[in-house]
C-alpha cells in the first residue's frame, strides 16, 4: 500500500514542480501509473518479505522496479495518449519516483529491523544436523537480531553434540519438538546422501505444516550463488557468473571510475603542492612512492602512492606496521588521514585500478599467500581498488597473523561474487565516513 502511496506522491509533486495540467493531470495517467505500480508490486513486490537483504541490493531492486514501471507507463501512455506524452514532465516524475521508492525500500527494511530487535515478527527456527554446514547456518541466522530469526536449537544424531549449546537430541526428537513448539520452519542440513533422514524430515514438515528449507552440503569455500534449475526432473545447481564478467557490468563500472576519479582529481590537486613541499622538508627523496603490485589477472603493474617512509632495501617486501620506525611524521599524517592514496587516482585514469576493488598487494605478497590460502587468485579476477569491501569491514593494514589475510581474502571474493554499483557507492561512503571518525589501522 505504501509503494502505491509513494508511487501517487511522486506523482503530485511532479504536478507541483512542473506546474503542469491536462494531459499529464488526468484519470487516465494517474490509471495507468496506478495500474503499472500494481503490476511492479505483483512482479517485485517480495523485497518487502525477504528477510536477509543488504541495503544496496534493496536499492538495486528498487531501480529494477522503477525501470519496469516506466516501460509498463510509456508502453500504455503510447497506445492511449500518445500525440500529448510529455518526455520532459515524464522525465521529472522518474526522478523523483526513483528516489522515492529508494529511500522508501531502505527506510521500511531499517524500521522492520528494529521492530524485529524488539522480539516482534520473528521465525521459530530449528536446524536439522549439526555438522559444518549446520553450524555455519546457525551462525549467519544468528549474525543479525534484525533477520527475526529466532533459533530453538539444532539436531543431530552426533550425540557428541550434547554439549554444544543449543543441542535438542537426536533427529527421532525432532517432530515432537516441532509440535510443542510451534516451529515456523526448519532447516535440513543432512546430508543428501542420507536419503532416509532426509526424506524423514520432508514428511515431519509436511505434516506439521511447517516450511522446509534444504541446505546444500557446499563447503566453506563455495560461496558463489547458484541457481535451481532442472533436466526432466532431476535438479541442478547452476552456477551464476562473476557479475562483472558482463561487458555491460565492465562498461558501467568503468565510466563511472573515469568520472569520479576526474571530479576527484579536480578538488584534491591544489592539495598537492603542500603535500609534496611536506614530504621533501620530512627526508629526502622522492615525492612519489612507486611499487610494483599484482593486478588484474595477475598482472603487475605499478601502483602510485605519496612517500610516506624514508628509503630502505625492504621497502618491497615488508608491510608497514603501527610503529615502524621507517615512517616520517609528515608520512605519518598522510597514512592516517588516507591523503598518501591520492595518487592512485592516475592509476585508475591509466585502467589500472579502479575506485572500489580488493586492494593491490606487493608481489612478494602475491607470491607467498597464493599457496597459503585456497581462492587467494581469485580475487585478482577483477581490477584491484583504492578501497574496498575489506578495508571498511576493518581488515586493512598489518596482516600478522595468516588468518587476517584470509578474512581480507574472504571480504575480497565476496565482493566479486556480489558486486553491483550501489555496493560500490556503499563502499565509497563508509570509506570517506571511517576517513572523517578514523580508524585503528590506519597506519
Amino acid at each position: 500500500m505504501i509503494d502505491l502511496i509513494v508511487v501517487n506522491l511522486a506523482y503530485m509533486l511532479t504536478l507541483w514542480v512542473t506546474d503542469t495540467g491536462a494531459p499529464f493531470d488526468s484519470r487516465l495517467t494517474m490509471l495507468l501509473i496506478n495500474g503499472a505500480m500494481i503490476i511492479v508490486i505483483l512482479v517485485l513486490g517480495d523485497i518487502h518479505t525477504r528477510r536477509v537483504v543488504f541495503a544496496d541490493r534493496v536499492v538495486v531492486e528498487s531501480l529494477k522496479a522503477v525501470a519496469l514501471h516506466a516501460v509498463l507507463y510509456i508502453t500504455g501512455t503510447a497506445f492511449a495518449i500518445s500525440p500529448d506524452l510529455s518526455w520532459r514532465i515524464a522525465g521529472v516524475f522518474y526522478a523523483v519516483f526513483t528516489i522515492g521508492l529508494a529511500a522508501w525500500w531502505v527506510l521500511s527494511r531499517q524500521l522492520l529491523k528494529l521492530y524485529r530487535t524488539h522480539g516482534f515478527n520473528y521465525k521459530r527456527v530449528i536446524v536439522i544436523g549439526g555438522g559444518d554446514v549446520g553450524q555455519r547456518l546457525v551462525n549467519e541466522l544468528r549474525s543479525d537480531a534484525g533477520y527475526g530469526y529466532r533459533i530453538l536449537g539444532f539436531f543431530d544424531d552426533d550425540t557428541s553434540n550434547a554439549g554444544i549449546e543449543g543441542y535438542r537430541g537426536t533427529l527421532d526428537d525432532v517432530e515432537k519438538f516441532v509440535q510443542e513448539n510451534q516451529i515456523d520452519e526448519m532447516y535440513c542440513a543432512v546430508p543428501d546422501t542420507d536419503k532416509k533422514n532426509v526424506t524423514r524430515m520432508i514428511k515431519c514438515a509436511e505434516r506439521n505444516a511447517v516450511d522446509m528449507y534444504y541446505v546444500p552440503q557446499f563447503g566453506p569455500t563455495v560461496t558463489r550463488r547458484f541457481e535451481l534449475q532442472t533436466i526432466g526432473n532431476v535438479p541442478l545447481m547452476a552456477q551464476r557468473p562473476y557479475p562483472l564478467s558482463s561487458t555491460f557490468n565492465r562498461a558501467l563500472k568503468r565510466t563511472v571510475d573515469i568520472v569520479l576519479s576526474l571530479i576527484a582529481l579536480c578538488i584534491v590537486l591544489p592539495l598537492w603542492p603542500f603535500i609534496a613541499i611536506g614530504i621533501k622538508l620530512s627526508s629526502p627523496g622522492d615525492v612519489f612512492f612507486k611499487q610494483l603490485r599484482t593486478g588484474y589477472r595477475g598482472n603487475e603493474f605499478i601502483c602510485y602512492k605519496f612517500r610516506t617512509m624514508r628509503d630502505s632495501a625492504d621497502k618491497d617486501t615488508k608491510q608497514a606496521t603501527r610503529d615502524d620506525p621507517r615512517k616520517t611524521k609528515f608520512g605519518n599524517f598522510l597514512r592516517r588521514t588516507n591523503l598518501d592514496e591520492l595518487p592512485q587516482l592516475l592509476n585508475v585514469l591509466k585502467g589500472d585500478m579502479s575506485i572500489v576493488g580488493p586492494r593491490p598487494h606487493m608481489v612478494k605478497h602475491t607470491e607467498m599467500y597464493k599457496d597459503l590460502i585456497e581462492k587467494y587468485m581469485v580475487r585478482h579476477i577483477i581490477k584491484p581498488g583504492i578501497t574496498g569491501w575489506a578495508q571498511v569491514n576493518g581488515y586493512r593494514g598489518e596482516t600478522r597473523e595468516l588468518w587476517q589475510m584470509e578474512k581480507r581474502v574472504e571480504c575480497d571474493v565476496w565482493y566479486a561474487e556480489n558486486w553491483n554499483l550501489m555496493l560500490d557507492f556503499k563502499i565509497m561512503f563508509l570509506t570517506v565516513w571511517n576517513m572523517i571518525h578514523g580508524e585503528k589501522n590506519a597506519f
